[in-house]
């Protein structure tokens, strides 16, 4: 165990913590044939630097010697994955890492967490610890002889399996259909993927090659990594699709964990949901999950689940995580000759890019992955240190996210790389070297509680030294409340590692209409399209909103004139009817700004919904309409309180905002959405009639 002396006065949670992660990244190097599959003949290293260390002969203390033989076989694992989770770790002083800061597992500890508490502060909320009695020897996958056209058997399906996800990646290879005969399609596979990777292409699966596909695979899934895709059970994702059994009390398996750990995933963003835990078995906690979600879904809240609650579990699903940023990498390399949504969305990126950087050109957002955008992602890849190839793979897909939003948020300057650090500042500094601060500070935020929110405007006043000092004290920096290149650095390492490995803040859902809109409509989608549209040009000028700043719910002509701009910017159809397809393209774009800027408290209002959701830690005017209304609907009622009008949305504005809501019956969760906006706004205006009338 690589603990120093001093580990003897650490909290026995603190102890329990380290030696599960230690147990788990030793579990998670076998699993994934780490070194094997890389050519050497150990499982394991006794270096620090790469697994952990072992001193033969070294006196071990009766503490350790105890909670080790109590938690040897006790590992993390992730809800809904099989592989025992890389728990990354590093001691936190001398050297840090996206993972587990042993040193701060004692404070951890000392604050009252146990060791599963301690693991999921660093690991997130969805690790869960595992133990088993299933005690082996080390396996090797590979067969023992080679694999050849007319196998057949659990190790072709294995094979197939693989090769069919690394084809997410290279799709040249062509992705085989797993049915555990080696047939034509799979040797086709396997030569390309020899030809690829320097071996012999002969389309036999020999020894090396066998290895070699495991090395890929876990490198295209990051099973040993902290952002690992998970891997099920059965080897491979669930896409969502119907397994064919209806699942109620009693039912087991795979399938139940899919369903448990959706119904998970979903409740941690609506408090009306069911947490369970995913152990594939589907007991009363699933069964009462499952009617709260079926009850939230109108669908009947038998407890069953059948294909159509599968179906609407998995979108809603899929819908939060569109919520959440939706820019999640795709987990499929785009290059020249692709075309739909996702390369829509990198030239929407490239677009933003230039606008900023001399170096960059402009591309134009249609959809179709050409010349002219291969030649912009390889300047694009070329000035930012990437591999200069054309190709948008994961690590060009996040870097094109992170500088298109900070370019749109305005928190690097003309030719600044995100990150890069400009110049110290303080309370009393202003531009955009605090825009950048303040930036990471409320992504942080949104994460760690005791990091104070900021409003991002420019100005280092005394809530952004509030929040510096708050970070640094996480962080384990030098107190001051300056921003030096450390602290910079600092926060700007940790809001990167929180982009890349998942949605920060939650942005306001857009619902798509049923049909498509055209000039002549109206109705709330329309207005939820006006509000759309006034906020993306608000960022983009080459979108004509000409209304006056007020959106309605008539598709009127000059709704029309705004539609076209729109699509003509995107590359869309130029009609002025605005379809699914329209849509999604809108909102997709509306979402990523969002999440830029998720609190902007412009256009001023006029009973007008401002375009993003106000939340603990917001500013401006848009809050202070929120306030005044409150204070009316107060005047009247005397259970509701009355709030400052300050223009911050403070606790006691969010107390008195979470009141009305659940008295007006809408979800109380403390944020103005769109709902709630409007119903405070005909709330307060009903009000005011009342006392004129009285």
């Amino acid at each position: 165990m690589p603990f120093c002396g001093g580990t003897l006065s650490w909290p026995e949670e603190a102890l329990r913590a380290n030696i599960i992660a230690q147990v788990s990244l030793a579990l998670n190097r076998i699993w994934t044939e780490w070194y094997p599959s890389r050519g050497y003949s150990f499982n394991i290293t006794g270096s620090p630097g790469y697994d952990q260390a072992y001193v033969n002969g070294r006196t071990v203390f009766a503490v350790m010697e105890r909670l080790t033989a109590e938690l040897f076989n006790t590992f993390v694992q992730r809800s809904g994955d099989a592989e025992p989770y890389f728990t990354e770790y590093c001691d936190g002083k001398t050297v840090t890492c996206p993972g587990m800061k042993q040193w701060g597992t004692v404070d951890r500890a000392r604050e009252g967490l146990n060791a599963l508490q301690i693991l999921r502060y660093y690991y997130g909320n969805r690790v869960q610890l595992v133990t088993t009695n299933n005690i082996a020897a080390i396996p090797s996958s590979y067969p023992g002889s080679p694999l050849r056209r007319g196998s057949t058997g659990t190790n072709v399906r294995i094979l197939q399996k693989q090769l069919s996800r690394i084809a997410k990646d290279y799709p040249s290879f062509g992705k085989p259909v797993v049915t555990g005969t080696f047939d034509e399609v799979t040797e086709n596979s396997v030569k390309k993927f020899q030809k690829q990777f320097g071996l012999t292409a002969d389309g036999i699966v020999g020894k090396a090659t066998w290895y070699k596909i495991s090395y890929i695979y876990v490198s295209v899934k990051d099973l040993a990594e902290l952002t690992s895709e998970g891997e099920t059970a059965e080897g491979i994702q669930s896409t969502g699709g119907w397994p064919g059994t209806v699942l109620r009390r009693g039912s087991t398996g795979s399938s139940v964990e899919q369903v448990q750990f959706w119904l998970s995933d979903l409740a941690q963003f609506d408090s009306s949901l069911v947490r369970v835990s995913v152990d594939g078995s589907y007991g009363a906690a699933t069964e009462r999950a499952v009617r709260a979600f079926q009850q939230k879904q109108n669908l009947t809240a038998d407890g069953v689940v059948g294909q159509t609650t599968w179906n609407a579990l998995y979108a809603a699903w899929v819908d939060a995580q569109s919520d959440l940023g939706g820019t999640a990498w795709p987990g499929t390399a785009l290059r020249r000759g692709d075309t739909g949504m996702e390369v829509r969305l990198v030239q929407f990126w490239l677009r933003l890019a230039a606008d900023n950087y001399s170096a960059l050109h402009t591309v134009t957002v249609d959809g179709s992955y050409g010349a002219a955008t291969l030649s912009a992602v390889t300047a694009f890849q070329s000035l930012f240190g990437l591999t200069a190839d054309g190709v948008v793979g994961r690590s060009t897909w996040n870097k094109l996210k992170e500088v298109g939003l900070a370019v749109a948020n305005k928190i690097v300057a003309a030719n600044v790389a995100p990150g890069q650090f400009t110049a110290t500042t303080r309370e009393g500094s202003s531009g955009t070297a605090v825009r950048a601060v303040q930036y990471y500070l409320r992504r942080l935020a949104a994460y760690y509680s005791d990091v104070p929110t900021v409003t991002v405007d420019g100005k280092f006043g005394a809530a952004t030294t509030r929040a510096v000092k708050a970070w640094q004290t996480r962080a384990g920096l030098t107190v001051d409340g300056v921003v030096g290149r450390l602290t910079f650095q600092s926060l700007y390492d940790a809001a990167l590692a929180l982009d890349t490995s998942g949605p920060v803040v939650r942005t306001v859902s857009l619902p798509a209409p049923d049909a498509a809109l055209r000039p002549g409509d109206t109705g709330a989608e329309v207005l939820r399209l006006n509000r759309m549209l006034l906020f993306l040009s608000q960022w983009i000028s080459e979108i004509n909103f000409t209304a006056g700043g007020t959106p309605g719910s008539t598709f009127d002509p000059e709704l029309e004139i705004a539609v076209r701009s729109a699509q003509r910017y995107f590359g869309l159809d130029e009609t002025g009817v605005v379809t699914a397809d329209d849509w999604a393209v809108f909102r997709q774009a509306a979402l990523d700004l969002l999440a830029a800027s998720p609190a902007g408290a412009s256009p001023k209002p006029g009973g007008v919904w401002p375009a993003g959701a106000l939340a603990l830690g917001s500013s401006g005017p848009a809050v202070l309409q929120v306030q005044r209304w409150l204070n009316v609907v107060a005047s009247v009622d005397q259970t509701a309180d009355f709030v400052p009008e300050s223009g911050q949305f403070d606790a006691a504005t969010q107390a008195a905002l979470e009141s009305y809501q659940l008295t007006a019956g809408l979800e109380p969760l403390g944020v103005v959405d769109a709902d709630t906006w409007e119903s405070l706004r005909l709330a307060a205006q009903g009000l005011c009639r009342e006392c004129q009338e009285g």
